[in-house]
């Protein structure tokens, strides 16, 4: 895998909802992968790849095959996030991913969570593993 050197993360905002808390009121642990996994499909929107015009055109679909998470502190009803997406590792047909979800405190930026995310290109219809479309290794190297 090739690491890619861009400093400036993707960063996308979202709110915290009921349907994100637990019964202590806090974002579940678990949808911060959802979290995560939004502002990886923006970001591929962002550069120019929406995932079902991937799909249509090329085939070629996205899946996570690997996940790191680390909880540090904790998100709750009506916080607004800047989930980030800066890609580590790209090779030919799977890419590392450190994502970030972080709160504002009144000006002071506080890391909520953080992980690795191993995603892997396969084919939609086998998901028999593939290249990652020529179009998009160009724009991520």
């Amino acid at each position: 895998m090739a690491r890619t050197d861009n400093p400036t993360p993707f960063r996308h905002t979202l709110r915290v909802y009921w349907e994100d808390t637990d019964a202590g009121g806090v974002v579940f642990y678990a949808n911060y992968l959802k979290f995560f996994e939004r502002a990886r499909t923006e970001w591929l929107r962002a550069l120019g790849f929406a995932q079902q015009r991937l799909r249509t055109d090329t085939g070629a679909i996205f899946v996570v095959a690997d996940t790191s998470l680390r909880y540090l502190s904790p998100a709750r009803l009506d916080d607004l996030l800047e989930v980030t997406v800066q890609p580590q590792d790209v090779g030919r047909a799977s890419m590392v991913v450190h994502q970030q979800a972080w709160r504002d405190d009144a000006g002071t930026a506080t890391l909520l969570a953080e992980g690795s995310i191993r995603i892997g290109c396969v084919d939609a219809g086998t998901f028999t593993p593939r290249r990652i479309p020529t179009a998009i290794l160009q724009t991520l190297r």
